[in-house]
């Protein structure tokens, strides 16, 4: 089963790679820049000021939810965040593990702590999954890191 999921992420990734051509040569954050559909994402990074830090030598692992993640928040919640930059850091740090974990590297039921401190849970069997947020696009490699596209915002424990 791991091994299936794990050749579908790789067919998956290989797809991906037109839409982020060149993201080698470009850091985390100019990656999800140039590929468009992170545009809430990137304004949530430039919000809680950690443009600068996804931009630095990493390496960094980032878990990105799409444009259409953030939008399936309940209404008011984005706006809310964005108003709030020490919450809304403790999310998106809550997407972030140092260090870069490539889909290989992934097991199931595995656990790995996030740059905000908690633990997330990664799933392998039928999908790869984070905290029950599906990985759409595995590793979309940047010059500081790896991106996993998410399909949800995952909200770290209270």
């Amino acid at each position: 089963m791991l091994r299936r999921t794990f050749i579908a992420l790789t067919a998956t990734a290989a797809m991906a790679t037109s839409a982020f051509a060149g993201s080698h040569s470009k850091d985390i954050v100019d990656t999800a820049v140039g590929a468009g559909s992170f545009t809430t994402l990137v304004a949530a990074v430039q919000a809680a000021g950690l443009v600068e830090t996804l931009k630095g030598d990493g390496p960094f692992t980032v878990f990105a939810p799409t444009d259409e993640a953030f939008a399936a928040l309940p209404e008011g919640t984005v706006e809310g965040l964005l108003a709030d930059p020490a919450a809304l850091a403790n999310i998106l740090t809550y997407h972030v593990i140092a260090g870069k974990v490539m889909s290989g590297d992934l097991s199931n039921n595995m656990t790995a702590t996030t740059v905000n401190g908690a633990d997330v849970t990664i799933m392998t069997e039928g999908g790869v999954m984070v905290n029950g947020a599906n990985v759409t696009t595995a590793d979309i490699e940047a010059s500081n890191g790896v991106i996993h596209v998410i399909d949800k915002v995952i909200l770290p424990p209270s």
